[in-house]
């Protein structure tokens, strides 16, 4: 049989943490509990719902966003209590990371139990679950039946929306309500770690570190070996670890190296790329956005501020695929903190394509 997406209205309803609409969580909640879908506002990105506990809901997520089904969807849950129902075991360092981090952008993958559907979780025997910071994400949850499957509200492998516009330029059309909260405060998806396998693991860098973890822990938190790799094409562990994923249009390029270096050869390669007919976009910080001559020449923070630049790498790379840019230049920025995340995504965007200079 093969699936056909069938066009509705997408109903767009403007809400704030401050002024949470009972009527529209009402209405966004029935929607999930019969099975249609709803975006909404994260912490982290903007996510698109469905019931979790549903297979068919999941099915809907798959085909409306174009994602694998073996890619595994995450399971938002607005109080603790919730997962006893969809995890078979829970230990001790789920209970110690959710007193410290939940609510928060912490995604923690549990053995999961017979109630989740294998829809739900691309196959595996493991859950994805998390508890969002944000009152409207909360309460959708609660109005829903208090379990959401919600990967990002983007078409697979485009960069995640980290506001409502992004998502109707992806999803109108292919889902019944959106529900605009504004520009997320994070721009980046959640730290994923698992804790099936004995050691805590991280299996997709995010706000919380490895050291934030490691400190509530009082343990030693692994990182997969993966995170800055290219994709080994084996079965996904976690959303996002297969796939290429947050990618421009555009051909993109990172390019690492001290300043002068990295400055030099992309205003090269962008010198080359124009002089060829090419629309050309690069990615810089304050500091050294004078140096460059493009056709987009955009700042994405300054180079000390891992956190402005997590909060915009999405929205730039949007805004080159609506400027049709066809080449992108990134400069590599800090590992530290947030900044691990953010390579991880810049790098994935890029497919891999690196310069060392």
């Amino acid at each position: 049989m093969s699936w056909v997406l069938f066009m509705t209205v997408t109903k767009v309803a403007v809400l704030t943490e401050e002024n949470v609409d009972e009527g529209i969580i009402k209405e966004a909640g029935k929607i999930l509990r019969t099975g249609g879908l709803v975006a909404f506002p994260t912490e982290t990105v903007y996510g698109l719902g469905g019931d979790a506990l549903q297979k068919e809901s999941s099915e809907k997520i798959y085909r409306a966003k174009g994602r694998p089904s073996d890619n595994p969807l995450i399971v938002h849950i607005c109080r603790w209590e919730a997962v006893e129902k969809i995890a078979k075991e829970i230990p001790p360092e789920a209970e110690v990371l959710a007193e410290n981090f939940w609510p928060g952008p912490l995604t923690m993958i549990l053995k999961k139990s017979e109630t989740v559907p294998a829809e739900t979780t691309g196959g595996l025997s493991t859950v994805a679950i998390r508890m969002p910071q944000n009152k409207i994400a909360l309460a959708l949850i609660d109005a829903a039946g208090g379990y959401v499957a919600a990967p990002s509200a983007n078409v697979s492998g485009k960069p995640s929306p980290t506001m409502a516009e992004h998502v109707e330029e992806d999803l109108e059309g292919k889902i019944e309500m959106i529900l605009d909260g504004g520009t997320v405060g994070i721009g980046l998806e959640s730290t994923i770690v698992d804790l099936t396998e004995g050691r805590p693991v991280i299996l997709r860098p995010g706000y919380i570190t490895k050291e934030m973890l490691e400190a509530v822990l009082k343990a030693e938190v692994d990182v997969d070996k993966t995170l800055l790799e290219a994709d080994s094409g084996q079965a996904p562990r976690a959303p996002g670890m297969k796939y290429r994923h947050y990618a421009p249009k555009g051909e993109m390029t990172v390019v690492f190296g001290q300043v002068r270096d990295v400055t030099c050869t992309i205003q090269g390669l962008v010198r080359e790329k124009m002089l060829a007919g090419e629309k050309v976009g690069v990615i810089c910080t304050e500091e050294t956005k004078d140096f460059y001559s493009a056709d987009f020449v955009v700042s994405a923070g300054t180079g000390t501020d891992e956190e402005m630049i997590a909060r915009r790498l999405y929205g730039i790379l949007r805004q080159f695929d609506r400027d049709e840019v066809t080449y992108i230049y990134s400069e590599a920025f800090s590992d530290r903190g947030i900044g691990q995340a953010v390579m991880n995504r810049l790098l994935k965007a890029a497919g891999y394509h690196m310069i060392e200079t």
